[in-house]
Formats: structure tokens, sequence, C-alpha cells
């Protein structure tokens, strides 16, 4: 007769709670500002909590099943390791501490995630997760601007729809918005294509997505979406060229990507007043300006790691002071690591985010499965974005890098060919 520990195991191991935990795990990721304007920091933390208990219990259920060998790409342990022992010279242990617990909680249940979910479910719960998001940031700002003519001030909206935006929904910012709603538009058409969802609710999720990134009216993001249309057309054509000819064809987008980076950096100023961003730009310069010439005081170990910034301590309060703004973060993912853990920090995010990347780009290139795409259009997303906004070190930014990782690692890894021994409770 089955006992309450094997019912419960059975149910923590079922794919069933898998899924269902993987959807609570993207939904409380991608809805931290709502989650702190309503509970406050306390109540997500608790969730947090409470998710990563679930997690480490369903991990335990699992063993049997779950494939360990090669898990955790090296080079996400480096550069967390690296994070923590920042707290040896940071001037601010306890919120290097804070920092880095925050990080790897998050990077926890992105590896779950990973783990216990195929890269198709992934895509599936994130599409579900955001479709409800944007249609509740959609709802709000119609109730804000239109019906009741009043900004819903604890959640940070405007109101702004009557206008035609800008718009923040549930996620404190345009620009964030702006991000998600393109991640969105990714993923919609990613479940289309494959034909994973009904074909009137992938049109309708679509235009759904289009919608509200036309009404953040962020200037980041457009670029952002133009590189993510390169990118995926980029990939259209290698996936339909012949095996022995695509080694030529990126080497080919390899040195074009190069030349467009270089001319970007030349012509940033002609395209920052052609997207008229240069009120918002200049003072993004000046912190970024700041935060250049404070860098150089610690250039390889960096202040130490914060996550986001703590205002009460050197040198984040002298930054709000100079620029005479309260800023979380450094809004450039690249400079926040190396003003945080320096120059051997920023290396080892920068190995990070190239393996992720090359990877998932290469599985993307000879795969069949079109789902292989997803995973490389999200880090173009991120990676580019993170010129402008530091999204990718924290939450749902830290979650998707992780997942994507993680699943490159598992489909191209050079420790897959190492001999390992199977679990002995394995089937």
């Amino acid at each position: 007769m089955p006992t309450l520990h094997d019912a419960l195991r059975r149910v923590l191991a079922s794919p069933k709670f898998a899924a269902a935990l993987t959807l609570a795990i993207l939904a409380t990721a991608f809805s931290t500002h709502l989650l702190r304007s309503v509970m406050g920091w306390p109540g997500l933390i608790g969730i947090l909590g409470g998710l990563v208990v679930l997690a480490v219990l369903s991990l335990l259920a699992r063993r049997p099943i779950v494939e360990w060998h090669g898990l955790l790409p090296i080079s996400i342990i480096v550069f967390v390791a690296w994070c923590a022992l920042s707290g040896v010279w940071s001037g601010y242990v306890t919120e290097t501490i804070v920092g880095v617990s925050y990080q790897v909680t998050v990077g926890f249940l992105a590896i779950y995630v990973a783990l216990v979910r195929d890269t198709f479910q992934v895509v599936r719960a994130i599409g579900d997760v955001l479709r409800v998001l944007l249609g509740l940031s959609i709802v709000l700002e119609v109730l804000s601007g239109l019906l009741l003519d009043l900004p819903i001030a604890f959640l940070g909206v405007v109101g702004g729809i009557d206008q035609l935006g800008p718009i923040q929904g549930v996620f404190g910012s345009r620009n964030v918005f702006g991000l998600i709603a393109l991640i969105a538009a990714v993923t919609f058409y990613v479940e289309l294509r494959a034909r994973s969802i009904p074909r009137d609710l992938g049109i309708g999720s679509m235009w759904l997505a289009g919608i509200c990134l036309v009404l953040t009216r962020s200037p980041v993001i457009v670029v952002v979406a133009v590189c993510v249309i390169v990118a995926a057309l980029a990939l259209y054509r290698l996936r339909r060229t012949p095996v022995e000819g695509r080694w030529k064809l990126q080497l080919g987008l390899l040195s074009a990507a190069l030349v467009a980076v270089g001319a970007a950096w030349l012509g940033r100023t002609t395209i920052i007043d052609t997207l008229n961003a240069g009120s918002e730009f200049e003072a993004r310069y000046s912190l970024w300006n700041e935060m250049w010439r404070l860098v150089k005081l610690h250039p390889l170990e960096g202040w130490g790691w914060a996550g986001f910034w703590p205002q009460d301590v050197t040198p984040y309060g002298w930054l709000e002071f100079t620029t005479g703004r309260l800023h979380a973060t450094g809004l450039n993912a690249y400079l926040d690591v190396y003003f945080q853990v320096g120059l051997i920090g920023f290396l080892a995010f920068l190995v990070l985010v190239l393996l992720a990347f090359v990877r998932s780009w290469l599985l993307a290139s000879n795969k069949r499965s079109l789902v292989y795409v997803w995973a490389p259009l999200m880090l173009v997303t991120l990676l580019v974005t993170s010129a402008a906004e530091s999204t990718i070190l924290f939450e749902f930014g830290w979650l998707l890098l992780v997942i994507c990782s993680v699943k490159a690692a598992q489909g191209l890894s050079w420790r897959s060919a190492l001999p390992h021994k199977p679990h002995p409770d394995a089937p």
C-alpha cells in the first residue's frame, strides 16, 4: 500500500507539477515590479523563497530522471562566484550578500525551469504568462487613461494611452514594457510558426504585442527591434543554406555584424538625434561619465557587487548626488558589471553571454526544429538592450539569460563528450 511519502513524491515528480511551478516562476519573474508595488520587497522575497523550496523538493523527487551531467555552464559559475567574492573588498558587505543571494535565487529557479522543461515547453509557458501580463497592462492603462482619467500611482501607471503613449503597463517604465513586449512578440511568433497554439490565438497575441510595442514609444526598443528582425532574417537564410556552405555564410554574417557595430558606434550621435532620444540620452550619458570616472579607482575588482543599487552607501549615493537623479541601475549592463565587479567580472560576464549566444546560434542554424530559433533571438534582444538598460543582470532578464545558457550548453557543450555514470535509480 503506497504511503503518504510515496504519494507526495509522485506529485512532486509529476510533469503537471513541473509545468505549474514553471508557470509560477515565470509569472513571478516577469511581475516583480507589480508584486513589489502591491506587497513590497518582503512579499516578493516570500514568494521567491516558497518557489525555491518547491523547486528543491521537485528536483529531489525527479532526481532519477533528470540529466545532471554537464548541467551548469562553467561560465555562469565563474561569474556568480566572482560577484560573491567581491564581498571581500566591498564597502557594503551586507548589500553584496543580499545582491548575490537574490542573483543566486533567480538563477536557481531558471536552472530548475531549464532542467524540467524542454525548450518547446519553456516557450509555451512564457507565451502564456506574457499574454496575461500584456493584457492586464492594456486593461489597467485603459482604466487609468480613459475610464477614470487618473494615474494608478502605486503601480506607476500614468494613463497616457489617451495620447497614444507612452505607457508603462505593470512593468514600471516604458523601456521595460517595450522590452517585454518585444520578448513576447518573438515568443508568440515562434509559437505561431511552430503551430503550438491555435492560429487565431497566435495572430491575436502578435497584435497584442505589436500594440504594446507601439504605445510604449520607446526609442531604445526601436533599435532593438530592428536588430532582432535582422537576426531573424539571417537565421532564416542560414537554415535554408546547404550544410557545406553554412560556414562561409556564418563568417560573412560575423563580418557584417562587426562592421555594423562599428558603424553604429561611429554614428551614435546621428542615431540618437534621429530617434529623438536626446534628453533621455543626455541624462544617461552624464551617469555613464561619472561611473567611468569612478571605475578607474578600482579597475580590476570593481566596487563590489550590489545588484540593484543601494542609495545610502558609497559610491551610489555620490552618483545620485552628481547626476541629480535616483538610479536603481547603471542603465547599461556592460558598464554596470564593469563598475560593480571590475575588469575581471566584466570579462567573465562577456564569456558567459558570448558562449550562450554562439552555442544557441549554432543550434538554431543546424537543428530542424523551429523552436531552437527562440533562444538566439532572446539573447539578441537582451544583449542589444543591455547598451541602454541593465535588465539582463536582474530578475526576468537574468532568468532568461540563465535559461538560454543552460539550454545551449545542454545541446552543445564540450562536457557532453566526457564519460559519465548514469544515476543508479534511473530507468
